[in-house]
């Protein structure tokens, strides 16, 4: 199935970034990459049968960065996604519920590319949907 979304990975687990052309995803997908995470696609992603999430093979180590142009980086080939991120240019509640993406059946948050800390909420929220931290109470409880 091929999708209208960006992932980074990281130890073979991704974040599909999904959201509207020019919503952010391209640029929260380069401030990832400052946080340990890998290219994986960008702008498009395939999902195989096997769940594995890898780049459009014309779209290979590309990555779009306004102001610059098109970039080709070094790019993981596949990642099994745990998160999907719905970029979106909204405030997010401060104690969001439980979502999950209808599409994918996996957790889904809402994030507001535009402050600095959105990169770090990604890698927060990535953290917790793959064990490595936990929480009190939100979107992970």
């Amino acid at each position: 199935m091929l999708m209208h979304a960006s992932c980074a990975a990281r130890d073979g687990l991704g974040v599909l970034l999904t959201g509207a052309p020019g919503s952010g995803k391209s640029d929260l997908l380069l401030r990832l990459l400052d946080r340990g995470f890998s290219l994986v696609a960008d702008d498009q992603v395939e999902i195989g049968k096997d769940g594995m999430v890898r780049p459009p093979r014309a779209l290979e180590g590309l990555l779009e960065v306004r102001g610059l142009g098109l970039m080709r980086l070094p790019f993981t080939r596949e990642a099994r996604p745990v998160l999907v991120a719905e970029i979106a240019p909204v405030s997010a509640p401060r104690l969001p519920a439980r979502r999950t993406s209808s599409l994918l059946g996996l957790p889904e948050i809402a994030v507001d590319p535009r402050p600095a800390s959105a990169a770090q909420l990604l890698a927060l929220a990535f953290d917790l949907a793959t064990g490595r931290a936990t929480q009190l109470s939100g979107a992970f409880t």
